[in-house]
């Protein structure tokens, strides 16, 4: 279940994230709003999942995650540039997740 929550807290972080973006610079009120909220769900949702999970191993996960999918989202969504450094970034960040997994940081 604290892996359930764990991802539940990136999904919510990057959508906050995304908001923060559509807030343009808090301009916007429905995004500024939902920004505050989805970020006060994320915090609670990765609070339940470190009750079970080293705090050493969520956090690198919930970052290296997240940073993946928002830079994502920016590609494809806000249309930012992709670069051969950007996707060999976001690669290695990725290699970081696995090389945790496979060294028995994450269980």
């Amino acid at each position: 279940m604290s892996w359930l929550y764990l991802f539940l807290a990136i999904i919510l972080e990057v959508s906050g994230t995304t908001c923060l973006k559509l807030s343009q610079g808090f301009t916007k009120l429905l995004p500024s709003v939902l920004l505050f909220i989805l970020y006060g769900f994320s915090f609670t949702s990765f609070s339940f999942a470190l009750k079970k999970l080293d705090v050493s191993v969520a956090y690198a996960v919930w970052s290296g995650l997240g940073t993946t999918l928002i830079a994502t989202v920016g590609i494809l969504w806000f249309r930012e540039p992709l670069s051969a450094v950007k996707i060999i970034s976001i690669g290695l960040i990725i290699i970081g997740v696995i090389g945790l997994r496979l060294s028995g940081g994450i269980q």
